[in-house]
């Protein structure tokens, strides 16, 4: 059994005349990030390896589910694959991933994370909000063989407010 989870980055600024990359988040979204992060952890998901594109809005969103749900720093790599708006590159690190992980979760970018869900999961969505959060499970032994999971929760900003 394989558990993918997948996290769209938190709501980011268009303030800052910054690099598409170097974005942060504004305020809705470092509030939205520890809501969601707080609701998943009642669940007692405990990942093996946490991967992050390195645009910053991710990045952060990550850093702030890792606080929330206190999880070790070292579960963290920082994956350029993850900076993806198209999903082939996401689905090839998927497939990469080391067959000793179980549970991992993924902090990304739309479109790429609404197509994996809507492609990966049984559970079709028009639309991953920012903050937003999917779990997809895998009756399979090797991350190679991801391809038609259960989607097993989704959990938005919207739906904790």
């Amino acid at each position: 059994m394989k558990t993918l989870i997948l996290v769209r980055h938190a709501k980011s600024s268009w303030e800052h005349d910054v690099d598409d990359i170097k974005r942060p988040l504004n305020s809705r979204g470092t509030e939205d990030a520890p809501l969601v992060a707080n609701d998943f952890k009642t669940f007692g998901f405990q990942p093996d390896a946490i991967y992050s594109s390195p645009a910053t809005r991710a990045l952060t969103t990550c850093k702030l589910f890792m606080d929330h749900m206190h999880l070790s720093k070292k579960l963290l790599e920082v994956k350029d694959e993850l900076y993806d708006f198209g999903g082939e590159k996401v689905l090839r690190f998927i497939a990469s991933l080391n067959d000793d992980y179980k549970n991992v979760m993924l902090f990304g970018h739309n479109p790429t994370f609404t197509s994996l869900i809507n492609t990966l999961g049984n559970v079709r969505l028009d639309n991953l909000p920012t903050s937003g959060l999917a779990l997809i499970e895998f009756d399979v032994d090797s991350w190679q063989e991801v391809k038609e999971g259960t989607t097993q929760m989704i959990i938005t900003p919207k739906d904790l407010k």
